[in-house]
Parts: structure tokens; sequence; C-alpha cells
């Protein structure tokens, strides 16, 4: 099934529109998808935990007490790993989680995402999308005519200043522009309303990679 439902602002059906077809893709690319995931998901992270060694942790190099007689265990420093206040062995340090995903991979990860969308029903298109004012409840309004709850992406050619300030206070939302639309968006979003201009920009954005490749 490649026909996506096409609404208006005011929630009535004005129809189905086929799928671009180079947003498509036969077969089950399942492990492209999920590497395309996990690389996304690292390539987002800081990597900056970090702990102190023995060799880092402030200290004089002084033994706490002699080597025999006392009757406690041996010690040489007070910033083995050991001690309260002292090193930490085998600790994270600073490290890059970056990796790279070859360009057809991610193109087809992404074809596979938009796939899945289609096939599971969870993405609509709207006709246009205009907010004459930065007010919250027009926002709120739309997604209430087009009976959507929960966690919604919202996908643009363009985010206007109105929209951008009207979606801001709302949690559940994201509004992205087509030029940005990523393959862990569209795995994680239950519900996708993209415009037709959207739509348009985003198989643009496939098929002029998909010549470069070529």
């Amino acid at each position: 099934m490649s026909a996506i439902p096409v609404y208006t602002s005011e929630g009535e059906k004005s129809g189905d529109i086929d799928a671009p077809a180079s947003l498509l893709v036969e077969g089950k690319n399942r492990q492209t998808l999920q590497t395309a995931v996990v690389i996304y998901q690292g390539n987002q992270r800081s990597g900056s935990a970090s702990t102190k060694t023995r060799g880092e942790v402030a200290g004089s190099n002084k033994k706490p007490w002699k080597q025999k007689g006392t009757g406690r265990a041996r010690a040489g420093r007070r910033q083995s790993p050991i001690w309260r206040g002292g090193g930490v062995a085998f600790g994270p340090r600073p490290r890059d989680y970056r990796k790279k995903l070859p360009r057809k991979e991610a193109r087809l990860a992404f074809r596979q995402a938009f796939t899945d969308c289609v096939v599971q029903e969870t993405i609509r298109v709207l006709e246009t999308l205009s907010i004459a004012e930065p007010r919250t409840r027009w926002v709120v309004e739309i997604l209430k005519n087009l009976h959507i709850e929960g966690h919604v992406l919202l996908v643009v050619d363009n985010i206007d200043p109105n929209l951008a300030m009207a979606s801001r206070n709302l949690a559940l939302l994201e509004v992205v522009e087509a030029k940005d639309l990523n393959v862990y968006q569209l795995v994680r979003y239950p519900n996708i309303v993209i415009t037709r201009a959207a739509l348009a920009a985003v198989e643009e954005r496939v098929s002029t990679r998909q010549r470069g490749e070529e």
C-alpha cells in the first residue's frame, strides 16, 4: 500500500496521494535501518564522561603509615582506588562515539524508514499549513482536527517564525524542516504529518542524492 491520505487543516480528507517511488524500497532492510539508528544515536553523544585516575587525584606521595609493624594492611598512597577519595580504576574517559555510514546505506535506511511509515499508516499529508499568529492554540486545533494524540512529528518545507513560536510550548510535538528530516525521527514518532511542499522537498532531496551516487 503506497497511498498516503491527504487532509486539510480543518481535518477533512481531500483524497489520497501516491507515495513517491524514490522514497519507497522493496524488501526488508532491517539491518541497515538498525545500523543507521544506532550510528545516529552514537553521533549525538558528547562522550564527555570522565573520571580521574590515581595519577590525577590531588594528594601527596607520602606513605600513610610504615610498611610493617602496625597490624594494618600495607598502603602506599592515599590516591589508591580502594581508598575513599582516591582515583578510579578503569573508569570512563572522554572518547568520540561518532561513526560514519556510507551514503548509499544511509539513503537506503531513510527509504526503508519512510516505507515503513507508509505501510503502517503513521504518516499523513497536510495540504497547506499557515499560522497567522504565533498562538499555540492554532497548532493544537490543527492536531485536534486530524485526531492526533501523543507524540507528533511535523515536517514542513520552511519553519516560519509564527510556527516556531506557536509550537515551542508543545512538549509532544517536534517541528522539522524537510532538509533536516532523518531516519531516527521517522522511526521514533508514531504520528507524522508532512505538508505537500515538504513531501516534494524530501523527494527532491533523495532523488538528487541518488543521481549523485550513480
